[in-house]
C-alpha cells in the first residue's frame, strides 16, 4: 500500500496563488517541488510557462483533482548576502558568492525541464573594446543596441577570468556570453534568435566598457579577476518596490 505521508525532506504539497505582473492576473497552481510562501517569485508550466509570477497565497489544506492544475516547476533565489559597491548604474561584487551566475539566472529565466542544444559557429569575432573594431553590426542594430545599453537593460553582467556572461532584458531574458582579455572580446554570443550580431549583444559591449572604466576609477584595489554586476532597477524592483522577496542581507558602503 503506498503511503499519502511525504517524507520528512520532501516540501509540503500546497495549492498556490500566483500573480503574473505581465498579464495582470491571478491563477492556482499545485507546487509539491518547493517550500512556499507568500512573496516568492516561481515559474509554472502551461500557457504562462517563461513568465514569472509572485506567490500570493498558500494552502496546504485541499483536494484537488490533479488533472485540473498546471504546476509550479521552479523558484527564484531570492536572496542576497555579503557586501555590494555602487557603480554607476549598477551595484557591484567582487565576491562570487554575492551574486553568483546561477542564482541570477533565476531572477530573469525559467528553469528548463529539458536542456536546449546549442550550436556554436566556427567564425570568431575580434572585437576591439574601446573602438568595436572588427564588429560587423548593421547600423540600425548598433542603435537599438545602444538604446537598450542606455535603458539599462543589461541586467546583469559577470567577468570570472576571461569568460564573461551577461543578462539582457529585451521581449524575454537573453544570455550574452563571451571571452575577454587585454581590452579585447572574442567568442561573442546571444541565445535570441538572431543568425548576426544584434543589439543584445551590443549592449553588454557597452556596459562592460562602461563597467571596466568604472571599475578602473573607483576600486582598482578590488581587480581579483572577477566582478558581477547588477542593474540597480532590478535590485529596486525585486528586493524593495514589492517587498522582500528573501532574505536581504547586503551592505552597500
Amino acid at each position: 500500500m503506498k503511503s499519502n505521508v511525504s517524507s520528512p525532506d520532501a516540501p509540503a504539497k500546497s495549492v498556490v496563488q500566483v500573480f503574473f505582473p505581465d498579464k495582470n492576473a491571478s491563477y492556482a497552481y499545485f507546487n509539491d517541488r518547493f517550500d512556499l510562501r507568500p512573496g516568492d517569485l516561481v515559474y509554472v508550466e502551461g500557457k504562462l510557462e517563461g513568465f514569472q509570477g509572485r506567490v500570493e497565497s498558500v494552502s496546504h489544506n485541499f483536494k484537488i483533482k490533479l488533472s485540473d492544475y498546471k504546476r509550479v516547476i521552479g523558484r527564484a533565489e531570492t536572496s542576497l548576502h555579503g557586501r555590494l559597491y555602487l557603480l554607476g548604474s549598477h551595484l557591484a561584487a567582487f565576491s562570487p558568492e554575492v551574486l553568483p551566475w546561477e542564482k541570477a539566472l533565476t531572477w530573469f529565466c525559467a528553469p528548463e525541464e529539458t536542456p536546449e542544444e546549442y550550436v556554436v559557429g566556427d567564425q570568431e569575432l575580434d572585437i576591439s573594446l574601446e573602438d568595436f573594431s572588427g564588429m560587423d553590426v548593421a547600423p540600425e542594430i548598433g542603435q537599438r543596441g545602444q538604446n537598450y545599453y542606455l535603458q539599462n537593460r543589461v541586467a546583469y553582467l559577470c567577468l570570472e577570468g576571461d569568460r564573461g556572461r551577461a543578462i539582457v532584458k529585451g521581449t524575454h531574458a537573453y544570455q550574452v556570453e563571451f571571452c575577454y582579455r587585454e581590452g579585447r572580446v572574442r567568442s561573442l554570443t546571444c541565445d535570441c534568435f538572431c543568425s548576426y550580431t544584434c543589439k543584445h549583444e551590443v549592449a553588454t559591449l557597452l556596459q562592460l566598457k562602461e563597467t571596466l572604466k568604472l571599475l578602473e576609477k573607483q576600486y582598482p584595489e578590488q581587480a581579483n579577476g572577477y566582478f558581477a554586476a547588477l542593474s540597480k532597477d532590478v535590485f529596486w524592483e525585486m528586493f524593495l518596490r514589492n517587498g522582500k522577496p528573501g532574505r536581504l542581507d547586503v551592505e552597500i558602503p
